[in-house]
């Protein structure tokens, strides 16, 4: 298959409405479920970094996000990623000079700003001729842009359900590290990692004499070992994602907190309320810390 750029949208990441794309009729069945993946994952870009590849089958699915706005690209999959990118960068850059955040905010109809396509157009046909880039394109920035902060692998699983089907096959695509970087830390943000690791800090304790009274009697609950410990546990890992970006980082926070509701409730005989109050409190203090510690919304600089 000749490598090319096949199609390219524009949408709002807050909810996946359609801005922009490139109009095209192309009848391959490939290519139109993949623009379905394309759609579907729209939908979801909030959710990942704001560098990523999907493998669908014998296509590339590219994007990137920044304030507020997505940029997706499918290509076949021997297209340079190098070049994708970049097609996606001159996008981006167009786009914000075409068209300020009020505007994006305000927009209602989908393809509101149709317009653009005439760029993604002419844009698609120089990135499909590459001899014409060499003098209009830095290449070397983007690689090294790209060596720098590769973009997230994806895999099917990531988007879970689409188009009614879910996804259970083991991924082939090796997951690399995503370097986004979250917002600044806030004091609160600190004295919530505090009491949240103080919180962890006494049920491990707890969990210690546990084990030792269950040792030394025999009719001792063993279960209470149990939730110490996974109390513990969830503390923990509340640190660890208000510290750490990762996919589903607002899901798994609510999670860990549904965790240390239920060891709470479990420990109700050996606490009173006012501790499993402060136990929970914490916890639920903690998850909003990690809800408003969003990643950071890098703008690109186009001496603009």
């Amino acid at each position: 298959m000749m490598s090319m750029v096949l199609f390219a949208s524009v949408v709002r990441v807050v909810d996946g409405l359609p801005l922009s794309a490139s109009t095209d009729y192309e009848q391959d069945k490939g290519l139109q479920e993949t623009k379905k993946q394309v759609k579907a994952l729209s939908k979801k870009l909030s959710q990942f970094p704001d560098r990523c590849t999907l493998k669908a089958g014998q296509y590339n699915i590219n994007f990137t996000s920044s304030l507020g706005v997505g940029y997706l690209m499918v290509c076949t999959e021997n297209y340079p990623n190098v070049l994708a990118f970049c097609f996606l960068d001159e996008l981006q850059r167009e786009f914000i000079v075409t068209y300020d955040a009020k505007r994006v905010n305000s927009a209602v109809r989908p393809y509101s700003f149709i317009e653009l396509d005439n760029f993604i157009q002419k844009t698609k046909q120089r990135f499909n001729s590459p001899r014409s880039l060499s003098t209009k394109i830095n290449l070397a920035d983007m690689q090294t842009e790209i060596k720098l902060r590769p973009p997230y692998q994806l895999s099917p699983e990531d988007l879970g359900s689409i188009n009614g089907f879910s996804y259970h096959t083991p991924s082939k695509y090796k997951g690399i590290t995503p370097s986004q970087q979250l917002d600044p830390v806030t004091l609160p943000g600190i004295v919530s990692c505090v009491l949240s690791i103080l919180c962890g800090g006494l049920n491990l304790l707890r969990g210690v004499h546990a084990i030792e009274s269950t040792i030394q009697n025999d009719d001792e609950d063993f279960n209470y070992v149990i939730a110490f410990f996974l109390g513990t546990a969830a503390c923990l890992y509340q640190c660890s994602l208000f510290a750490y970006f990762s996919v589903w980082r607002n899901s798994k926070s609510f999670l860990a907190l549904a965790l240390i509701c239920l060891s709470n409730m479990y420990l109700y005989e050996l606490r009173n309320v006012w501790q499993i109050l402060f136990h929970v409190t914490v916890g639920a203090f903690m998850t909003l810390q990690i809800r408003l510690r969003q990643p950071q919304g890098k703008a690109p600089d186009y001496n603009v």
